[in-house]
């Protein structure tokens, strides 16, 4: 690939929540994950793969998690939280990662490339919210105040069975502020995710 991607995050437990769905039509979820599987594979056949969208809506920068599964079983996830590439690259570069840079795992090997199992989770971008509109299961959130910023995923509140306040205050303290930041002016940012896999889409 060409130029190298920014510092990719491993997540403990893959996105599973959809929770925006519908941007993307069935045609472009395929491509998605058409382009997921070819990246790994080409990787480990030594080659490359062209990053050039063909779809325009595909060009549009997001946030992007890959998950791998091979029988059933987590077998890697990376993503990027934030923005840093078309959506169409995004994909290829996270599921480059998942499949050799998660360090809980050995990196896939050519024998099981063709029977991994991909889910996408796509991240919507950034818009500002008030703290009484935040749903939890629904918003990933990202707090900001002082050079600091803090993000954590639409699953996270969900998994640990945080209300709202708590929610906010542990994504404050992600950020290395006071647990009453996001109520003193930092700002407040809001995502969704809209997930899909290889087993809702014919690839």
């Amino acid at each position: 690939m060409s130029s190298p991607p920014p510092k990719s995050t491993p997540l403990s437990n893959p996105p599973t929540h959809i929770a925006e769905a519908g941007e993307f039509s069935q045609e472009e979820r395929r491509l998605l994950l058409k382009v997921a599987h070819r990246a790994i594979e080409s990787a480990l056949d030594g080659q490359d793969i062209s990053f050039d969208p063909p779809i325009p809506h595909l060009h549009e920068p997001r946030g992007v998690f890959t998950t791998l599964y091979l029988h059933g079983e987590l077998r890697g996830c990376v993503g990027y939280v934030f923005p840093v590439f078309p959506v169409y690259r995004a994909v290829a570069e996270t599921a480059r990662a998942a499949a050799s840079e998660d360090s809980r795992f050995v990196p896939v090997g050519r024998a099981e490339a063709p029977h991994l199992e991909i889910s996408l989770s796509i991240l919507s971008t950034l818009r500002p919210i008030p703290a009484d509109e935040i749903h939890i299961g629904r918003h990933g959130l990202v707090v900001s105040m002082a050079g600091r910023r803090g993000l954590l995923l639409p699953q996270v509140p969900a998994e640990h069975h945080w209300d709202r306040i708590t929610f906010l205050e542990q994504t404050c303290r992600k950020a290395g502020l006071p647990l009453d930041a996001w109520k003193r002016g930092a700002t407040l940012e809001a995502f969704t995710a809209e997930v899909f896999a290889d087993s809702e889409v014919q690839v």
